[in-house]
């Protein structure tokens, strides 16, 4: 049996939603700047055992102009989905993403995981994880615009479209900060700092209850 499924087992025995540690879900539009964010706290600390900066699943080969990933075809992807190796999972621009499942382990264990996610799946992550920090990483649209043309991936006509797509999801609640990327990387890059320490120091006293 995989590793995932037998975490899956266990967990199941607990009541969700998962307890102890924090989930922080980073979304934001596509050239919002949310790797680079990701990077700048990654090597912030470095040392920090108690945070995990969790490697996505993705059916797209990893390069190195986007982030470091993992990388499975499309019905690789589908029978790890069945077998239950990730946590969670979903559909974006034509591509599958997927979470691995020992995270569930590591937020039941009170650590602090940090994903790049979809804002679709916010209410699945809300529904898995008692403590869930949203942190969403905007930019202006002609900074977004000149990004994502940067890229040279898409046509003008589909970075319009990919922007579009970014504004029809609202978020709002007490658990959502909203940190502007539109400037300098360590002005955005140490605000989610402080996300990040606020979300071990909750850990740390649920972990205590």
């Amino acid at each position: 049996m995989m590793v995932s499924a037998l975490i899956e087992r266990e967990l199941s025995t607990d009541t969700f939603p998962i307890r102890h540690g924090v989930f922080v879900a980073v979304v934001g539009p596509s050239g919002a700047g949310k790797d680079t964010v990701i990077g700048y706290a990654k090597a912030r600390f470095a040392d920090e055992s108690r945070l995990e900066f969790v490697r996505r699943v993705i059916t797209r080969p990893s390069d190195a102009a986007s982030e470091d990933h993992d990388t499975l075809a499309d019905a690789a992807f589908a029978e790890a989905e069945a077998d239950g190796a990730f946590a969670i999972a979903w559909e974006a621009h034509g591509l599958r993403y997927g979470i691995p499942a020992d995270v569930d382990w590591s937020v039941a264990n009170g650590q602090v995981a940090v994903a790049n996610v979809s804002r679709s799946i916010i209410p699945a992550l809300r529904d898995r994880y008692a403590n869930l920090a949203v942190v969403e990483i905007t930019a202006t649209p002609e900074i977004l615009a000149e990004r994502l043309a940067m890229r040279g991936r898409e046509s003008r006509g589909e970075v319009l479209a990919r922007l579009a797509r970014s504004t029809s999801v609202a978020l709002s609640g007490p658990d959502v900060t909203s940190i502007d990327n539109s400037g300098t990387r360590e002005i955005a890059g140490e605000r989610f700092a402080e996300v990040l320490r606020k979300a071990m120091a909750f850990s740390d006293l649920s972990s205590m209850i």
